[in-house]
């Protein structure tokens, strides 16, 4: 198609009736058709298409597709652009519409109108329970658990319990007392004896009322012995130096405790040293095996002690005397007025023989028989709490050695003037921790 046909005609290639009118009609030049290509024609008509494209007169030459992009873009020139009315719809346009879209859904030439299907709605899940917190249920029970071991602490410390010490001590009236008085054994060398020269008592037993006292709060100036014979040990009732009568608030005279002693209410600390019973001869004497080798002899023990069962079970015919010195003064005196042996607790018996080695003749018996010395508080269950709160503190306490240096001093140096006889056990009973309360601020240790 020619140039001319296509030159300024609006989109879409349709002409408006108002130009039709007047665009002449031309037939063309059927000698131009049927020119050959290549003749001498055709290069003066491609110089006047660039002349014509050329020509400041109209637009440059656009193709269909650069049009198009103008059309969109609203770029045409005005002369090309065209205002299309729009036509606004009526509600009767409306109905008009929905009428007839039912009629051809009646006819069939439209399938049925269905409601839309509402969309499904997505599942909501519950949301997730809480995770169970461990830890925090953990934190709460300890400090549940703090709170009640302080009030129960707290409870026990100051409403109920045990008693403290100062209470103890309000209980058994120690505070109150201006000496200690104390009934000891007076002629057993090596466990209390009383020297009448030099006024000074010695031995285990006197070593051991003065560790009892000191925890008491009695100086040794303030402690006050007073001998008593074994008879007087249950009624705690000593006899001074004038013979006169004198209670005393402890007694602590080689004293064994006995399943029989307990019952018959003699409230005993716990034990203090382990012994055992023996027998001793004058010098030169057979051997001694057994308590049978004196069936028949005439044996003196101390009155109302366990050391009478024994002599009695062999055969022996028993003295008893409530001073071991006077068993002694029946030994030397021998003869059908004295006695063939003595027997006793062995730690006794072995400071006799220390204090007389050339004069007396010690013997093992072997008996099974364990004798527990123990103190004598009398009635007053405060004072024995507090007896036994010292013996457990030379017990517990590695750096309390008054125990140890008392049998040291006393016992131990007997052992070579004794030889292969035991004479107590060289170590203190064990003592089990008496129940008493202790404060925060204190140390029953010290």
């Amino acid at each position: 198609m020619g140039e001319s046909s296509t030159e300024g005609t609006p989109l879409g290639g349709r002409v408006p009736a108002s130009d039709t009118s007047e665009a002449p009609h031309t037939v063309p030049d059927q000698s131009k058709r049927d020119a050959p290509r290549g003749s001498a024609d055709q290069p003066r008509r491609d110089a006047s298409k660039r002349d014509a494209t050329r020509s400041p007169a109209g637009p440059p030459k656009r193709d269909a597709a650069s049009r198009l992009g103008d059309a969109l873009r609203g770029d045409l020139p005005p002369q090309l652009r065209r205002v299309w009315p729009l036509k606004r719809r009526t509600v009767e346009d409306i109905a008009a519409r929905d009428i007839a879209v039912q009629e051809a859904v009646d006819e069939g030439r439209l399938p049925p109108q269905t409601e839309p299907v509402p969309l499904e709605q997505p599942e909501v899940l519950p949301d997730p329970p809480e995770r169970f917190n461990m830890a925090a249920l953990r934190l709460a029970g300890l400090g549940a658990g703090l709170v009640l071991a302080v009030a129960l602490t707290m409870m026990r410390l100051f409403v109920g319990g045990p008693p403290s010490v100062d209470e103890l001590r309000a209980q058994s009236g120690v505070d109150s007392w201006g000496e200690l008085a104390i009934g000891v054994k007076d002629d057993q060398f090596g466990t209390a004896y009383f020297d009448p020269a030099t006024k000074i008592w010695s031995g285990f037993d006197i070593d051991i009322a003065y560790m009892i006292a000191e925890d008491l709060g009695f100086r040794r100036s303030e402690v006050k012995f007073y001998g008593m014979e074994s008879e007087d040990r249950a009624r705690m009732q000593a006899t001074d130096v004038n013979g006169n009568r004198v209670p005393v608030q402890l007694v602590i005279a080689s004293y064994s405790i006995t399943p029989k002693r307990v019952a018959d209410k003699v409230n005993f600390s716990q034990s203090y040293l382990y012994t055992e019973q023996s027998v001793m001869t004058l010098r030169g004497h057979k051997p001694v095996a057994s308590l049978d080798d004196f069936a028949g002899k005439r044996v003196c023990t101390l009155s109302t002690s366990t050391s009478l069962t024994a002599p009695k079970a062999a055969g022996a015919i028993v003295i008893s005397k409530n001073r071991v010195r006077e068993c002694f003064a029946l030994l030397n005196q021998g003869g059908a007025e004295g006695v063939d042996a003595v027997s006793t607790d062995a730690a006794i018996l072995a400071g006799w023989k220390a204090r007389y080695p050339g004069k007396y003749d010690h013997w093992d018996l072997g008996l099974d028989g364990t004798e527990r010395w123990g103190v004598n508080v009398g009635d007053n269950p405060a004072l024995k709490k507090l007896v036994d709160l010292t013996l457990w503190r030379s017990y517990a306490d590695p750096n309390d050695e008054r125990w140890e240096k008392a049998f040291e001093t006393n016992f131990q140096t007997e052992v070579p003037a004794n030889g292969k006889v035991p004479i107590a056990v060289a170590q203190q009973p064990r003592v089990i921790r008496p129940d008493v309360r202790e404060l925060p601020w204190e140390d029953l240790l010290k």
